[in-house]
């Protein structure tokens, strides 16, 4: 059985739920007596953020990629980063990783494609909505992703970094979501919405919405799943 190393912390929420995922779903999957094992380095999600703030990419590489020798040291057989925004640096930490990674965005990518949609709408943090590491997959295979007006990108942004991110749930908040999603149908013809924040899923949890979802966060436990999985 192949161990994990998960680089959480970028929020402890969901960090936790990737780890009760990863626990039961592997049970659900290939049941017997037995939980699989893994690894976890949480680093400070604030400095995290400070440093895709201020575009210092060099550093937050190095931040993430320290964290990955650190599970690597620790046994794991491969790594992911618990997280969509530092995926910003994903290619630089696959080049320099001395353990395989999966990608949040690959996977998402793959599952969007498979259901062959053409327009997708994306929320997350700013970073995740301004940048183009997200979109690039989508845009290069011909599916167009469009992201709500800016102050609707801040509002979303301001309610993750100062709500989700510390496990605070609000109906007033959960509502006017739901609003931006069904705006974006109907303005935009998307006809499926990417949670691009691995803390979205927690606050849209038993949501019902007329389009498809992509749970980024489910998405990549999947995947992690398979991996565990497979590689005996």
């Amino acid at each position: 059985m192949k161990k994990v190393g998960i680089v959480g912390g970028m929020g402890p929420e969901s960090t936790i739920e990737y780890y009760n995922k990863i626990v039961y779903g592997y049970q659900k999957k290939h049941p017997k007596d037995y939980f699989p094992n893994m690894v976890i380095e949480s680093i400070n999600i604030f400095e995290m953020l400070e440093l895709c703030k201020t575009k210092d990419f060099e550093a937050l590489t190095e931040l993430l990629l320290n964290a990955i020798k650190n599970v690597a040291a620790s046994g794991a057989d491969f790594a992911v980063l618990a997280a969509n925004t530092p995926h910003i640096v994903f290619e630089e930490l696959k080049e320099k990783s001395p353990i395989p990674l999966i990608s949040i965005v690959e996977e998402t990518y793959k599952k969007v494609e498979e259901d062959k949609l053409k327009v997708v709408g994306l929320l997350g943090t700013s970073f995740t909505m301004d940048a183009d590491f997200l979109k690039k997959p989508f845009r290069d295979n011909g599916i167009k992703i469009v992201i709500p007006e800016e102050t609707i990108r801040n509002f979303i942004n301001d309610k993750i970094t100062k709500e989700l991110e510390y496990g605070i749930i609000k109906d007033d908040t959960k509502q006017k979501f739901i609003q931006i999603i069904k705006e974006l149908k109907e303005r935009e013809k998307v006809e499926g919405i990417i949670l691009g924040c691995t803390e979205l899923p927690l606050l849209l949890k038993d949501v019902e919405l007329s389009l498809n979802v992509y749970d980024t966060m489910e998405i990549h436990v999947n995947s992690i799943l398979s991996n565990i999985i497979n590689l005996k």
